[in-house]
């Protein structure tokens, strides 16, 4: 750049969710000098700050040409207030660049490659597209073990790490692609109520109704700092916060962001999301449960023995036990689909409800069972009569109650004021739910945003039904959010099928 390489911050209020990008004037003088064009990636400094940004060109009379303007992410990373002086510079050459392009033709990536890669990927080096390419190069099954240990360790080395005094510190993770299958909590209650250590981070949902820390946040605080979550464990054995509040494997939720509008799976990189995670959480004990499904993110038993191979066999390598457990993933697990409603039937659980959905109780039962046995908290095969004696005593709900009031106070679950029943169009038996279209519906009707809203399922598969009868409510806070829902709904009628004659 020349000597005269900057402007005039101006706010401008655009919400590009994650992506850094610069708005200039076609006119300015930096582009006139540089000849940059609409895309260039530039690197943009303010307060001691710096960042690589997308460059948007305007034309016309919005934006002054001694002015730049900033999406709302980059304002906030470079702390920038209007009037501020934004310095402009070139992107250097990055290597990470050319790895990507090699992955892309089919070469294998060494450890120091792929550390490039992500540590580029922090830093806000890549673009978007380059981390689109990436995804993509890594797609199917083109990660061997090798490569994928190289990323698992490269994602833990460019964020913070915990360490914790005790040992075992155990850890329960779900591969996703169910609605509901709320356990997580109810796992965390169980197993530090008998007394082992299990600091669980859960994520915010990105394309599904809600995630873990969506819903634990009904519940209580989640967004807790590395200070605050260390008080909790010693105070109470466990915690369910949200891991996007540390700096724990963030080159993960930095890649998931773009696989999941990709929809691209990829074994390699699902294992190092999974295990960088927990990794880095400080766990040495982890339970990987793999739903399989037509409509989960598992879809049959092949890849699911697939997938349990290579998680043991990466963990093995990294020094962390990695059990692997099958679970039926043909359909929700609970009622509730949202926050809120997944929430409820957390409580109800906990507390032995009359109401409480048996499915959900069962699969979270199973989970402690197995996480008690691998972290010594019971012997081998008692662990799920230790886990229900636990829930069916009480012991596991006042432990929950406790872990609530250390993350910051135990709070009253909402309810949404608008409601719709779909009911079954004929009689017979359930033969297929859709958990596809089943959450899309609950996202349309405001979930997780709306912490109220979303569907409550109120068959399963095989249960009988009569025309008329009650198949599903969807909950929503606003009347267009439900006009939404209904609308998708109506298109597809057979989200949750009924058997006909010819079944």
């Amino acid at each position: 750049m020349g000597l005269n390489s900057s402007l005039r911050f101006r706010p401008f209020g655009i919400d590009t969710a994650f992506e850094y990008v610069v708005y200039l004037n076609a006119g300015c003088h930096i582009c006139r000098s540089e000849g940059f064009a609409a895309q260039t990636r530039v690197v943009v400094g303010a307060n001691g700050k710096t960042l690589i940004a997308t460059l948007n060109i305007l034309r016309g009379g919005a934006l002054g040409i001694d002015e730049a303007a900033l999406s709302l992410s980059a304002q906030a990373a470079l702390d920038a207030r209007p009037g501020d002086l934004l310095r402009f510079s070139h992107v250097p050459v990055l290597q990470s660049t050319s790895h990507i392009r090699a992955k892309i033709y089919g070469q294998r990536l060494n450890a120091v490659e792929l550390k490039a890669i992500v540590d580029d990927t922090v830093a806000g080096r890549l673009s978007d597209l380059h981390l689109a390419a990436f995804v993509a190069a890594c797609s199917g099954d083109r990660l061997d073990i090798d490569e994928t240990v190289s990323l698992t360790t490269a994602m833990v080395d460019a964020g913070e790490r915990l360490h914790w005094e005790r040992t075992p510190v155990v850890d329960k993770h779900c591969v996703g692609g169910l609605p509901g299958n709320r356990t997580t909590p109810i796992v965390v209650a169980i197993v530090t109520a008998c007394g082992l250590t299990m600091p669980k981070t859960s994520s915010r949902a990105i394309t599904s109704p809600a995630g873990t820390a969506d819903t634990m946040e009904v519940l209580a605080p989640v967004n807790l700092d590395v200070r605050a979550i260390r008080r909790v464990v010693d105070s109470v054995g466990g915690c369910i916060v949200w891991g996007g509040g540390m700096q724990l494997s963030p080159a993960d939720d930095m890649l998931i962001r773009i696989e999941r509008p990709l929809d691209l799976d990829s074994d390699g990189q699902l294992v190092a999301s999974v295990l960088s995670k927990k990794i880095a959480a400080g766990s040495d004990r982890v339970l990987i449960d793999l739903p399989v499904g037509p409509t989960a993110k598992v879809r049959d038993a092949a890849a699911a023995a697939r997938l349990c191979q290579r998680l043991s066999a990466v963990g093995t390598k990294l020094g962390l036990h990695v059990d692997t457990i099958v679970t039926d993933g043909t359909q929700p697990v609970g009622r509730g689909i949202g926050p809120g409603l997944e929430a409820r039937d957390v409580v109800q659980v906990l507390t032995n409800h009359p109401n409480a959905p048996r499915d959900l109780r069962d699969r979270a039962v199973l989970l402690a069972g197995r996480v008690l046995e691998l972290g010594g908290g019971a012997d081998a095969g008692q662990g799920s009569a230790k886990a229900g004696a636990t829930l069916d005593s009480g012991l596991a709900w006042r432990q929950f109650q406790a872990i609530c009031e250390a993350q910051g106070g135990m709070r009253t679950i909402p309810q949404a004021p608008l409601t719709h029943v779909v009911t079954a169009a004929r009689d017979g038996p359930v033969a297929d739910v859709d958990n596809r279209v089943l959450a899309r519906i609950a996202k349309l009707a405001g979930a997780p945003q709306s912490k109220s809203a979303g569907v409550d399922l109120h068959v399963q598969l095989g249960a009988p039904v009569e025309i008329g009868q009650a198949l599903y409510t969807i909950h929503a806070e606003a009347p267009g959010e439900l006009r939404y829902a209904l609308g998708y709904a109506t298109e597809h009628m057979d989200v949750v099928r009924i058997a006909n004659d010819h079944d």
